[in-house]
């Protein structure tokens, strides 16, 4: 099986029902989780009810991306205390957020770190985590195996990068905020879903994911603009769905 699974796809704060920013990708029983933002971590054990990870990719600091990497260090520290220990890539700004929450124990205990930016081997996949800009350092992720690829943004503002992290990519998850006033910023850090549209093309992306909606956006609408400047599939991330990658299924 080779799918993403959406754990989460709300911005700042999850709506009712729903869950921040997260991904469940599992590459033929090789399981990767991208971002921990609130509310995930429940939504990642009813996926894969054993709890067994095999790496987590943490793509910046900000607690609607990171703040569940909490409950999972707990889970392991306290819970799984004979497991090995869990490859986790992020910028360094995510351990400083999630160990102010736990000063007295290290999270070495539980997380073998890789710094990110960066390029790693990640069981079948080579890692690319390349600097995107946001308020704090942001890694967008490109994940290839078997010559296929998978890209995520995190939180980006535009820049031409991005036309690298999901070149060719069967699957480009990218934000889309859509925040109110978010064009007029003098410093853009968030894009516009027409402008997650206008970086997936020029990426020559394969589809699109949108996801990281503003609570309270019409998604149909941001959907409907990317449409416009994208000429593949859009999708909208939402909670439990799953996107086959790497097949004819489109």
């Amino acid at each position: 099986m080779r799918q993403v699974s959406v754990l989460g796809s709300c911005g700042a704060f999850p709506e009712p029902g729903r869950a921040c920013s997260g991904f469940a990708v599992d590459w033929d029983g090789y399981r990767l989780v991208l971002d921990l933002g609130y509310a995930t971590l429940p939504r990642l054990l009813a996926h894969w009810p054993d709890g067994a990870i095999d790496a987590v990719v943490i793509t910046h600091e900000h607690p609607d991306h990171c703040i569940d990497l909490h409950g999972l260090f707990r889970m392991r520290f306290y819970g799984d205390t004979g497991a090995p220990k869990l490859p986790l890539y992020c910028p360094p700004g995510v351990l400083d957020r999630i160990g102010g929450l736990e000063p007295d124990v290290d999270l070495h205990a539980v997380f073998d770190v890789y710094p990110l930016p960066g390029s790693y081997r990640s069981g079948p996949f080579d890692l690319t985590g390349l600097s995107l800009p946001h308020y704090v350092l942001n890694a967008g992720i490109r994940l290839e195996a078997g010559g296929i690829a998978l890209a995520y943004s995190g939180d980006t503002g535009p820049t031409p990068l991005l036309a690298e992290l999901g070149r060719g990519a069967d699957l480009f998850i990218v934000e889309a905020t859509d925040r109110d006033g978010e064009t007029s910023r003098p410093a853009r850090n968030l894009l516009t879903s027409a402008e997650a549209g206008h970086w997936a093309s020029r990426a020559g992306a394969r589809r699109l994911m949108l996801t990281h909606f503003w609570p309270g956006n019409d998604r149909g609408a941001s959907v409907a603009a990317a449409q416009l400047a994208f000429g593949g599939v859009v999708l909208a991330a939402e909670e439990d769905l799953k996107v086959p990658i790497g097949t004819s299924d489109r």
